[in-house]
């Protein structure tokens, strides 16, 4: 199981990844707001500004201080297998 870097120390399951959005549409920001009243949204922003939102097939809500593209390319890595080999 691989797993990515969300902020601060935090970890997600790649596989677990349906979708990641900027919190900056309407749409969005009611997604955020239904998970937070249901109890499905989990903050690991450490009081920071939400910079976006990765949503799983548990329909949790994570919402993370880092930027989109970089959670992205996170993402891109880990599926791709790049395990890096040292030589000798």
């Amino acid at each position: 199981m691989k797993f990515i870097n969300v902020g601060f120390g935090n970890m997600v399951a790649a596989d677990r990844v349906i979708a990641l959005a900027s919190p900056d549409s309407a749409p969005v920001k009611r997604l955020v707001q239904d998970a937070k009243d249901d109890g499905r949204a989990i903050d690991v922003t450490c009081g920071r500004r939400t910079r976006s939102v990765i949503i799983t097939d548990s329909e949790h809500v994570i919402l993370s201080a880092i930027q989109t593209e970089t959670i992205a390319n996170r993402l891109d890595d880990s599926e791709s297998g790049d395990d890096v080999e040292e030589e000798e």
